[in-house]
């Protein structure tokens, strides 16, 4: 017998099958029944519809090859739909499809190196953990809660961003331009700071514990370092004399910068 292809069976005579019910207005309806499988039974004796269930289940089997075979070109489809929607958005405010496309393209490991999120991109709560974020322009967004544990941030610019609540745990921030961000209350323990720029950042209650070769920071004047946790020894006096300030309200912390702003 084939695998696929079952043989019919022959359905028994009228006078037997009629007694499957008592009920004579039922009679009709039975009637039909088994002509039916009479029907269902001579036609189940063609060898054509053997083939045809055969091609049936091949053309499946041909399917499921075929859909295997495309997945590398709608994966790059994919891939050049987000890059699509990321450049459209590009030094425009809010979401614009930005947070999905990044996400997508992240998880499928897309490096992200020198991506455009400038102006004012709203990426709140954006998990782009272990993503190449090396040189990428963040500057002016909103990423506050981000995931970005694990991440290359290695001479990105993220100058006036929001990044309150951001996960920088083991991320590599080396060199970034993080001048004028909100870094208020984050957790920047055990990060190289190696070359960054902080002037002007909001560093008040920011976690600091661990962290490494802070004396090669490259600008910390005016960045506000008010309460800051577990700071190494030595931090705090070497960056008041680098220019950093300790103030607690923010309109006298302001007015101080804006006065040392040239005047045009």
């Amino acid at each position: 017998m084939p695998y696929v292809f079952k043989e019919p069976i022959r359905p028994k005579p009228w006078r037997q099958y009629r007694w499957r019910s008592r009920n004579p207005f039922l009679g009709p309806f039975l009637y039909m029944e088994w002509l039916g499988q009479w029907a269902a039974w001579f036609l189940g004796r063609s060898v054509l519809l053997e083939v045809l269930e055969y091609c049936g289940t091949l053309s499946i089997l041909v399917g499921v090859i075929f859909y295997f075979a495309g997945t590398k070109e709608r994966r790059e489809q994919r891939h050049y739909q987000a890059w699509q929607v990321i450049n459209t958005a590009q030094g425009k405010g809010g979401n614009g499809g930005r947070i999905d496309a990044l996400e997508d393209l992240n998880a499928d490991h897309i490096p992200l190196v020198q991506v455009d999120l400038s102006g004012g991109a709203f990426l709140r709560n954006i998990n782009l953990r272990e993503a190449n974020l090396l040189r990428a322009d963040i500057s002016g967004a909103d990423a506050r809660g981000a995931d970005l544990r694990d991440a290359d941030l290695e001479d990105a610019v993220l100058v006036s961003s929001n990044l309150r609540g951001v996960d920088f745990a083991g991320a590599k921030i080396s060199e970034a331009d993080l001048s004028k961000a909100d870094l208020n209350g984050v957790d920047l323990s055990n990060l190289d700071v190696t070359g960054v720029f902080l002037a002007q950042a909001d560093l008040r209650n920011a976690d600091l514990s661990g962290i490494t070769n802070w004396q090669s920071i490259k600008s910390i004047a005016l960045a506000n370092i008010r309460g800051c946790k577990n700071a190494p020894n030595g931090f705090r006096d070497w960056a008041i004399s680098q220019g950093a300030v300790e103030i607690a309200d923010d309109a006298a912390w302001y007015h101080l910068i804006a006065a040392t702003q040239p005047t045009r």
